[in-house]
């Protein structure tokens, strides 16, 4: 190595250090801890697969994978619907209203979990909550909104809509914002509508931008965890509400850890979800390279 290298390693090294401390030794200690039944006061002691099988033939997997696969097809679309629907509005106005919309429907997002989750555990309480208040000027009947296992899931799914559309919402808008008014003008100069000029010219403009607003809607959605545990009070011995209806996988690999105090089997836990995550990245970015090659 030449030695007027050296000063340019030497600036680069506590960055290495830290990044090898504090993410490359988690994963590797993870990863071998997989293969152990270990509770953290005793020897680890080496049971091969054997904690990946359990988890993968558990019931409660199979119930946290159902609800979140249920959650993802719901949540990601009707997410970005919802985004995209905001960031026209916004684009629609300038100036002052502009901001002030822009700025509304981003205050969510910067809202810590636990005061979001406290706002619409409120308003989805059964005597006194906003929507049964709303429902009841109707006639309609009271809900428990997070306790009947009917309506559980689809309260978590307006909960995470109303917290993340307004992130996507502003990287939309941002690519509304590069896309050329001259074909605007040249689609109304056609006769197109507006819903037209959305169709033909919005959204084929906007491809790159929904890619990326649909890849990380996705792998935010497999890490769910927050909210669905504020919601149903959960700790660590006790989650995912009534019947398990707002069980997820991150909430029971945290169970399993410090609850059962297993922590061999959450790092699987762990491990299995992160191969299915970088297995549904790299499935999206092979579709979305053979859309760009057509």
């Amino acid at each position: 190595m030449p030695t007027r290298h050296l000063p340019h390693y030497l600036m680069v090294l506590p960055f290495m250090l830290l990044f090898a401390v504090f993410f490359l030794y988690p994963i590797a200690s993870g990863f071998f801890y997989s293969f152990h039944d270990w509770n953290a006061a005793s020897d680890p002691r080496f049971v091969g697969l054997a904690n990946y099988t359990r988890i993968l033939g558990s019931r409660d997997f199979e119930r946290a994978m159902w609800n979140l696969a249920t959650y993802i097809v719901i949540t990601v679309p009707l997410g970005i619907l919802t985004a995209l629907g905001l960031a026209l509005l916004v684009d629609s106005f300038t100036g002052f209203w502009s901001n002030v919309f822009r700025s509304v429907f981003f205050l969510p997002v910067v809202l810590p979990a636990f005061l979001a989750a406290t706002i619409w555990r409120w308003m989805y309480a059964p005597s006194f909550g906003l929507i049964n208040m709303v429902l009841g000027w109707f006639g309609i009947p009271s809900v428990n909104f997070l306790n009947d296992t009917g309506t559980m899931l689809y309260a978590l799914i307006a909960v995470d809509i109303w917290v993340s559309a307004g992130f996507n919402m502003v990287i939309l808008l941002a690519g509304l914002k590069n896309i050329p008014t001259d074909l605007y003008e040249a689609a109304r100069l056609d006769g197109a509508s507006r819903f037209q000029q959305i169709r033909y010219v919005t959204i084929p403009m906007l491809a790159p931008v929904l890619f990326f607003v649909t890849t990380y809607g996705f792998i935010s959605a497999l890490q769910v965890f927050d909210v669905p545990w504020l919601l149903t009070g959960s700790s660590f011995t006790q989650y995912g509400g009534r019947q398990n209806a707002l069980l997820f996988p991150v909430m029971d690999m945290m169970g399993r850890a410090f609850g059962a105090v297993r922590f061999g089997q959450a790092a699987a836990y762990g491990f299995i979800l992160t191969a299915i995550i970088v297995a549904f990245t790299a499935v999206m970015f092979a579709l979305r390279g053979k859309e760009a090659q057509r």
